[in-house]
């Protein structure tokens, strides 16, 4: 699990407790859902394109997004 995934995880049981309505949870909960959805995807795009070459180690290293 990624840094973000876990970031997004507390920000997710931290809406449990907030003290929003019902419906503004609701709302909460489905964006944030959406983003550990993507944030999965993309974990899977960047070891499929590690397993290509070692060029995208490289290039992900010079973004910032190491293994």
């Amino acid at each position: 699990m990624s840094k973000h995934t876990q970031h997004l995880e507390r920000i997710k049981n931290a809406i449990k407790t907030a003290p929003l309505s019902e419906d503004e949870k609701s709302q909460s909960m489905k964006h944030v859902e959406e983003w550990i959805m993507e944030d999965k995807a993309f974990g899977t795009l960047k070891n499929e394109l590690l397993e290509i070459s070692e060029y995208f180690e490289t290039l992900f290293a010079e973004l910032g997004l190491t293994k």
